[in-house]
């Protein structure tokens, strides 16, 4: 990322564009301008202007933006690596759905493997084969930098062996306390503090319009 500081608001529209303009890319879509892209993601043209003036001068009046070119910047900038490997570990409920979603719509990459400690649950699973916890040093597939975290024993340890194998990412659905070393991004994943947060967002607009 360029020197800037850019706003959180921003960094969480910029995969929302990124798909948009991989759908377009596939399309056979060349060049887009700022008013259809807002068409595609619901987001005002001039919101999209200034998120994309934090990576430079993206466009031009008239022209538009150049797919290919936004896409290899988003690339270049971001980190965004479409082939990027990504295992599971956890094939229990949740992994098991996150499997079955598995369609990450030309973001990122999708789930290459998946470890469970349980031999009834591995094997081929939704077209991802799952190898057992034991495997996770040979299995784990070469470049791998992110690990879904789904599982509800021996987390620190798990998570020790994660980055001993080069993990750099963690996206964490434990609810549990571990620890990481410098340079590894732990990313919470809290369905319950989600619902929380929206029950006390919709409780203060109803008190907000019954004051109207």
């Amino acid at each position: 990322m360029r020197n800037i500081d850019v706003p959180k608001a921003t960094l969480h529209r910029y995969p929302i564009y990124l798909k948009a303009l991989r759908r377009l890319q596939k399309n056979g879509v060349e060049r887009v301008m700022s008013k259809e892209l807002a068409n595609l993601v619901d987001i005002e043209p001039t919101t999209i202007r200034r998120d994309f003036s934090f990576l430079g001068n993206l466009g031009k009046q008239g022209y538009g933006y150049d797919v290919d070119r936004l896409i290899e910047i988003f690339n270049a900038q971001l980190g965004v690596d479409f082939d990027e490997k990504i295992i599971l570990v956890g094939a229990g409920n949740l992994g098991r759905a996150l499997i079955n979603y598995n369609k990450w719509d030309y973001v990122v990459g999708e789930i290459a493997c998946a470890f469970d400690v349980d031999p009834d649950k591995c094997g081929e699973k939704f077209g991802v084969e799952v190898y057992p916890m034991e495997q996770l040093e040979q299995k784990i597939p070469d470049g791998c930098r992110i690990a879904i975290l789904t599982i509800s024993h021996d987390v620190q340890e798990t998570v020790d062996r994660l980055v001993a194998c080069g993990i750099k990412g963690i996206v964490d659905f434990t609810h549990q306390h571990f620890k990481v070393p410098k340079g590894v991004v732990i990313k919470v994943v809290d369905v319950v503090s989600s619902i929380q947060e929206l029950v006390f967002q919709t409780n203060s607009f109803d008190e907000k319009t019954k004051k109207q």
